[in-house]
């Protein structure tokens, strides 16, 4: 719940701010309780947060005077006069979001009730960094104007990679395939091709937040997800929000591994070589994942062989996070997901018949849309989401 003038944010109409500035907490915890119920009358809205109903009047004025919310039909069946319903104005807002993998470019765009408007994959490989951000920037411009989007309504662009972050936040340590995107501003970069705020984040963590928003993160407040790509990674979602850690780095789980064990993690980069090796020509994950076959040779020798690895995994992250879920996402075929999840095993038994609560194990619904969406969202969070 947001409180009376939290942190001492000023309460502001905020008719002459500009799409990238940052609104207080009470205006987007506002903005997000009318996004997820769908609309609904300002006495109830009081409900959602510890506001008193003169400032919930006072900020939902203010955001209707910036044109976030409006004034719906009253709803009907109730006693006495119906109020008029406060709804969200999706269009008023949008974001770009990028997903960059070491096989493969997915472009998304999003508006203020996080749904995706538009997804594509871009027909290139990501090797040139240039001509990939050249390539993005035009398409988006493609699409905002297929679209009629004003650009003044653009708030954004979040831009998702495989890698990790470095200390300043700003450089990325990429796989080798993506090397050319590899310490080096790459905020800076990015912002030399498009004219919006540039944020940057683990592709992993993206999918989290992706899958927060518009999947199980529907169901489910406290989840862990599992990013399977050509590496392996994950993000966590604590009590609904994204846990990004110190250095934005939360969910970098090939961490638990040594160097010998990090050869039998669960990425998809080995089981494509394991797939060639045993004569199943596969170009690439993303190759693996358009095409995969349960019983091409190669696929048992590879689950055998990262199954300890993945328990080790599933049981960290069971005992340190006490998750409701762990999402199986990424690139991961559904097929392999499943397979992987009837193979993981719980340590321990518990005591007087009574085990330990366990978490739900879930395959993603949202399969590559995931992080694509969460990087359309990363404008958002902070600005116009809690």
């Amino acid at each position: 719940m947001a409180s009376e003038g939290m942190g001492g944010e000023p309460e502001r109409s905020g008719a002459a701010r500009t799409p990238a500035e940052e609104r207080s907490l009470n205006e987007r915890v506002i903005l997000d309780t009318v996004r997820r119920t769908g609309g609904l009358a300002r006495s109830e809205i009081t409900a959602f947060t510890a506001l008193t109903q003169q400032s919930v009047h006072r900020l939902v004025d203010g955001l209707i005077e910036e044109g976030l919310l409006r004034a719906g039909s009253p709803r009907r069946g109730g006693r006495g006069q119906p109020s008029p319903q406060i709804e969200l104005v999706p269009e008023a807002r949008v974001s770009l979001g990028v997903s960059v993998n070491t096989d493969s470019i997915d472009l998304c765009l999003s508006d203020l009730s996080c749904r995706i408007l538009f997804q594509e994959r871009l027909a290139i490989l990501p090797t040139s960094r240039e001509a990939s951000l050249a390539a993005i920037a035009a398409r988006f411009e493609e699409i905002l104007d297929a679209r009629a989007v004003p650009r003044a309504h653009v708030i954004g662009l979040g831009l998702g990679i495989s890698g990790y972050l470095l200390a300043d936040g700003r450089r990325m340590n990429a796989p080798e395939p993506l090397r050319d995107w590899s310490l080096m501003d790459l905020a800076a970069s990015v912002e030399g091709h498009v004219p919006y705020p540039v944020q940057i984040a683990n592709n992993a963590t993206t999918g989290a937040i992706g899958e927060s928003l518009q999947g199980f993160g529907r169901r489910f407040r406290t989840f862990a997800y599992l990013s399977f790509n050509e590496g392996f990674g994950g993000g966590l979602v604590i009590d609904g929000t994204p846990w990004f850690g110190a250095w934005r780095n939360a969910g970098e789980f090939s961490a638990l591994f040594s160097e010998e064990d990090g050869r039998d993690r669960p990425a998809l980069g080995s089981l494509v070589e394991t797939l060639n090796r045993h004569g199943v020509e596969v170009a690439s994950v993303a190759d693996l994942r358009r095409r995969f076959d349960p019983d091409w040779p190669g696929v048992e020798e590879w689950l055998g062989r990262v199954r300890a690895m993945t328990d080790r995994i599933i049981n960290a992250l069971s005992g340190i996070l006490d998750p409701e879920a762990i999402v199986f996402g990424g690139q991961i075929p559904p097929a392999l997901a499943e397979r992987l999840i009837a193979n993981v095993t719980f340590y321990g038994k518990g005591r007087y018949g009574e085990p330990l609560p366990r978490p739900a194990l879930l395959v993603s619904q949202m399969s590559s849309e995931a992080p694509a969406l969460g990087a359309a969202l990363l404008p958002m969070k902070g600005r116009y989401l809690p």
